[in-house]
C-alpha cells in the first residue's frame, strides 16, 4: 500500500499571545494543508491545554486533522486518553489522529503529579497504553486488557471512534521503533531530534518490526516534522529556497518511504507557512 503523502503545519499552542494558535489554525486550514499539529506540554506556563485548544480549534476550522505532537501519556492516562480521542473524532467528523509519545522531562512530570518512569519503564507503560486505547476503541460490550503499568478490568467503552482514528507514536529509540512498526498507525518523528543521516535505519527498523508482526510496512503513516526556514539562499538542511525544499521532500518520500511532513517554522510564522502552503506543496505533488 502507498499512502497518500501528507502536509501540515504546526501550532504551537501559546495563550500569551492572544489569538495567534486561531489564526495559523485557519490559515492551514484555508491553505488547503491536511494536518495541524500542537505540541502536548501541560506542565510548561505558556501553553493552553493541548486537548482544550485542538477541540476549540477544530470548532473554528472545516477540514484540516488534528494530531498532538505527542500526547503526554504519564499525565494522561490511556483510558481516559483513548476517551478524549474518541470523542473527539466522533465530534469533529473524524478531524483526528492521535499523536502518543512516552514522555520526556521528568522532572516537570513528576511536579504535575505525574510519576517518573526510568527509560525501559518508559516504553513498557507505553507499550501497554496501545493495548488499553485500542480496547477502548474497540466497540465491545466489556473489555480487559493491561498489564503492569496500565489496565482496564471489565469497563464498558465508548463512544466507537471512525475507523480512520490512528495512533501515530513519536518514536526514536530502537523499541520504540519496533512498537511503532508492530502496533502503531503512525510515526511522528522530528528533524531536530532525528536527522536525515539517522532516519533511513529508523525507517527499517519501523518496516521490519511491521513485516515481523505480519503488518504491511507501507500502511503505516511516516510524518517528519521539519523545522527550518525557507530562505532565497541555502544554509543547510531544510534552510534554503523552495526548490531545495521541494528536492529534499521529494527525496524522502521515494528514498525513505515517508509520506506526510508538518512544517515548524522557526520564525516569521505566518509568511513561511503560507510560501510552504503554496509554493513547497504544490510543487512537491507535481514532482511526486
Amino acid at each position: 500500500m502507498n499512502l497518500p503523502v501528507l502536509f501540515g503545519a504546526n501550532v504551537d499552542p501559546v495563550w500569551a499571545e492572544g489569538d495567534r494558535p486561531l489564526r495559523h489554525a485557519v490559515q492551514a486550514d484555508r491553505n488547503g494543508l491536511d494536518l495541524v499539529t500542537v505540541q502536548d506540554h501541560p506542565y510548561q506556563q505558556a501553553f493552553h491545554d493541548t486537548w482544550t485548544l485542538m477541540a476549540f480549534l477544530a470548532a473554528r476550522t472545516e477540514r484540516v486533522v488534528f494530531v498532538p505532537t505527542v500526547a503526554n501519556l504519564p499525565l494522561r492516562p490511556p483510558a481516559m486518553l483513548a476517551k478524549a480521542a474518541a470523542s473527539f473524532d466522533v465530534l469533529s467528523g473524524g478531524r483526528l489522529q492521535l499523536g502518543l509519545g512516552a514522555g520526556a522531562f521528568w522532572e516537570a512530570i513528576e511536579a504535575m503529579g505525574g510519576q517518573r518512569r526510568d527509560k525501559k519503564e518508559a516504553v513498557d507503560a507505553l507499550g501497554e497504553a496501545v493495548d488499553v486505547i485500542r480496547a477502548m476503541w474497540s466497540g465491545q460490550r466489556s473489555v480487559r486488557t493491561g498489564g503492569v503499568h496500565y489496565r482496564v478490568a471489565g469497563v464498558h467503552p465508548g463512544p466507537t471512534p471512525s475507523p480512520s482514528l490512528g495512533i501515530w507514536l513519536g518514536a526514536y529509540g530502537p523499541r520504540m521503533l519496533a512498537i511503532t512498526g508492530a502496533k502503531a498507525d503512525g510515526w511522528l518523528p522530528s528533524l531536530t531530534y532525528l536527522g536525515l543521516d539517522r532516519l533511513g535505519e529508523a525507517v527499517a527498523r519501523i518496516d521490519e518490526a511491521a513485516v515481523r508482526a505480519g503488518r504491511d510496512p507501507g500502511a503505516i503513516r511516516k510524518v517528519y516534522n521539519l523545522n527550518g526556514l525557507i530562505t532565497p539562499n541555502s544554509a543547510g538542511d531544510f534552510q534554503g529556497p523552495v526548490e531545495q525544499w521541494v528536492e529534499q521532500m521529494t527525496a524522502l518520500v521515494r528514498d525513505r518511504g515517508m509520506n506526510g511532513f508538518v512544517y515548524w517554522p522557526n520564525e516569521d510564522h505566518e509568511r513561511q507557512l503560507g510560501v510552504f502552503a503554496h509554493e513547497v506543496v504544490p510543487a512537491v505533488r507535481q514532482a511526486l
